[in-house]
């Protein structure tokens, strides 16, 4: 069952549903765009070419859980879940601080 828990004031507790109706931003899908080019990345294939391009490499240390990238120029790293189906808004904003004017994130 989808949807945002709400608590009422008289202790009753249902599930709100953002997508009939409901002016939250909660639930609604959000994409990585490279602005230079206007590509949404749906894959971890296209998001490293991207990254590649802009100085980042592999990382192949450290937890096998994630998919990281780090530049030499910087103290920087990026992770992301190894399963692009948990790349979620939060990753995408981490690119983004870390790619300035580069990167963008919308709502789909």
């Amino acid at each position: 069952m989808a949807g945002v828990w709400v608590f009422k004031n008289n202790g009753v507790i249902q599930v709100e549903n953002p997508s009939e109706g409901s002016s939250s931003s909660v639930g609604k899908r959000k994409a990585l765009v490279y602005l230079p080019t206007g590509e949404v990345v749906r894959s971890y294939s296209s998001l490293e070419k991207i990254l590649c391009g802009l100085g980042w490499e592999r990382y192949y240390g450290g937890d096998a859980d994630l998919y990281q990238f780090h530049k030499h120029s910087s103290i920087d790293l990026i992770s992301l879940p190894r399963d692009f189906s948990k790349f979620n808004s939060v990753y995408m904003y981490d690119i983004v601080v870390k790619n300035p004017n580069l990167f963008h994130v919308r709502d789909l």
